[in-house]
């Protein structure tokens, strides 16, 4: 069950990172708001790498050409989700956009068991169906009429590269040769180097001002970097222990803990579908535990 203690504290540092960011974003551009996850968290991936190491007598592991193609097809198929979440966001249906983008754990399950050779129990898949409709029914409502075909296709997108990531995340981690808690220690270092290169090089030639933006919430930016790197050691752990369709339904327990937040911090209102939909987040929760 120590998958599910790493996806609980991924959950949590998640909906922090997420509420820093979105502090962050009425003063600096998105494509900084995104470089703030993982521009600083490389240095913190190396030295929770290295405190690993120092309990441990496992050796270097191996990188070998696959390795280093799955790493850059995660690392791209990352930022190509987050940037679909981007779109999403100007989208009228944006909320319908969101919930199909939760799809992640229903496509990382199908997509497992056809091409990476996952199993799960008929609990497990019950457990993931009923998350995926818990948290499409928080998310629609009411406002299934006029959702238009362009936010759907951009909703299931944005899932499928996330649970395309996860599962590419997974079966790094298996690739090398060594326990799993350090394989995936290894795997994020690789991923945050790759992506905090890449969209670094990209604001470089195309917005160069975001890096002033960003030396001016340096503070912010630090925690973001931190809350971030911590929640992703969770995430890559949890995953490499357990398969992504399962980590994933758990892991939607973020939506009742930012719901729960809402209400008693920011003392909005909650409603009936809400109350059904966390209800339904719950008993999935607790199925995939028990699969």
């Amino acid at each position: 069950m120590s998958w599910a203690l790493f996806t609980l504290g991924a959950v949590i540092m998640q909906t922090v990172r997420n509420a820093l960011q979105s502090k962050l974003s009425s003063s600096v551009n998105t494509s900084g708001v995104t470089l703030s996850r993982f521009i600083l968290a490389p240095p913190i991936a190396l030295v929770y790498l290295l405190i690993l190491y120092s309990s441990s007598a496992s050796q270097l592991p191996q990188f070998t050409g696959s390795f280093i193609v799955v790493i850059l097809c995660a690392s791209l198929l990352q930022i190509a989700a987050t940037s679909l979440m981007v779109i999403l966001f100007k989208q009228k249906n944006f909320a319908i956009g969101a919930g199909l983008a939760k799809s992640e754990a229903l496509v990382a399950g199908v997509v497992g068991m056809l091409f990476f050779g996952s199993y799960l129990t008929p609990l497990g898949w019950a457990g993931i169906v009923i998350g995926g409709v818990a948290v499409f029914v928080l998310s629609s409502g009411n406002r299934l009429q006029g959702i238009s075909l362009k936010t759907m296709v951009l909703g299931l997108a944005c899932g499928t590269c996330f649970a395309l990531t996860s599962l590419l995340v997974r079966e790094a981690s298996h690739m090398l040769t060594i326990q799993y808690t350090l394989a995936a220690a290894w795997v994020l270092l690789w991923v945050l180097c790759v992506q905090a290169i890449a969209l670094s090089g990209y604001i470089a030639l195309t917005k160069p001002f975001v890096f002033k933006q960003l030396l001016n919430a340096k503070k912010q930016v630090l925690a973001i970097s931190m809350v971030s790197c911590l929640g992703s050691i969770c995430w890559f752990t949890a995953m490499a222990l357990q398969h992504v369709a399962l980590v994933k339904t758990l892991g939607q327990l973020e939506v009742l803990l930012t719901l729960l937040l809402s209400h008693y911090w920011l003392k909005n209102a909650v409603t009936r579908r809400e109350i059904i939909g966390l209800l339904l987040i719950g008993v999935a929760a607790v199925m995939v535990m028990w699969a």
